[in-house]
């Protein structure tokens, strides 16, 4: 959930130190050319925006001309909205005034997704950052379709030399073009990050899961059977239909469609054949109504 807060924990900046932490932004989302830029923030503040006056000058249109302000205050750095229009959040937490930035945070200015870092060694934060960009999908902070592919190469590779089971859940939201349509893309994110959030709670922790591009998702489920795997698919869609989602105080209920693959070691199969069937039987749930699980 996408929680509006309007108190502000630091009134005014005070003081403005001469040195200030060393510490940057670094952009990840979306990608592009800029993805794992670094902005490094100095003893002065930074104004983020579309205009040609700005510091970090973003030319996607869900960010205002001037959107956001960092600040250096107290040893640290303070973000604070700039009446945009859709806003700046921490955290996914809707900001008004000064508000702390603390090291790892997430911090969205309309569309665009930056990770503060001022760590002790920023340097090797920011390659420890880079190096998540190949693997994780920023938005979601679930595993790529790079390393879904490869986790369930080695799996399957697994499940034939020992003839243990292995599946795997692709699923995505049901009408989700419409959603987008009717609310924007902001809202879109929102949803899929919130998405992430509640199938994250219904995992195992040797299980993967990865966003595979849009609103398409895969879960692998490692040494679990076509019967086990029904299961989780089921409590997996039960829950999605049961949680209420929000953009910020508008509530949205979702539905999901899973289709579900296995094997027991089969010789024949491969990661990209396993996928296949999934998607298959993805296909199937939706042909048959929607909101359902077939395997």
């Amino acid at each position: 959930m996408v929680d509006r807060i309007t108190d502000t924990w630091v009134t005014t900046p005070k003081k403005i130190l001469s040195t200030v932490r060393e510490a940057c932004l670094v952009h990840i989302y979306p990608s592009g050319p800029t993805m794992g830029c670094r902005y490094p923030l100095g003893d002065r503040p930074i104004m983020i925006g579309r205009g040609d006056d700005c510091d970090i000058r973003l030319t996607d249109h869900s960010v205002s001309r001037r959107h956001a302000c960092i600040e250096p205050v107290n040893g640290g750095y303070v973000v604070t909205d700039q009446r945009s229009t859709n806003g700046t959040f921490v955290n996914d937490k809707f900001v008004e005034g000064p508000w702390p930035l603390h090291d790892g945070d997430y911090l969205r200015v309309g569309n665009c997704l930056y990770r503060y870092l001022a760590g002790g060694n920023i340097e090797a934060e920011y390659h420890e950052e880079i190096y998540r960009l190949t693997i994780l999908d920023a938005l979601t902070q679930t595993y790529n379709a790079r390393y879904l592919n490869e986790f369930l190469t080695r799996e399957v590779v697994r499940s034939q030399r020992h003839n243990r089971p292995l599946s795997i859940l692709a699923f995505d939201i049901d009408r989700f073009k419409a959603l987008n349509d009717s609310y924007g893309h902001l809202c879109g994110d929102f949803v899929l990050r919130e998405l992430a959030d509640v199938v994250r709670g219904t995992m195992r922790q040797e299980d993967l899961f990865a966003r595979c591009g849009g609103e398409e998702f895969v879960v692998v489920l490692v040494e679990t059977t076509r019967e086990g795997a029904v299961q989780v698919a089921e409590r997996l869609r039960e829950a999605v239909e049961a949680h209420q989602f929000h953009f910020e105080s508008m509530p949205i209920n979702l539905t999901i469609s899973i289709g579900v693959a296995s094997t027991t070691g089969d010789p024949d199969v491969t990661a990209t054949s396993l996928r296949r069937e999934a998607d298959e039987k993805l296909y199937e749930a939706k042909r048959n109504g929607r909101n359902r699980v077939c395997a």
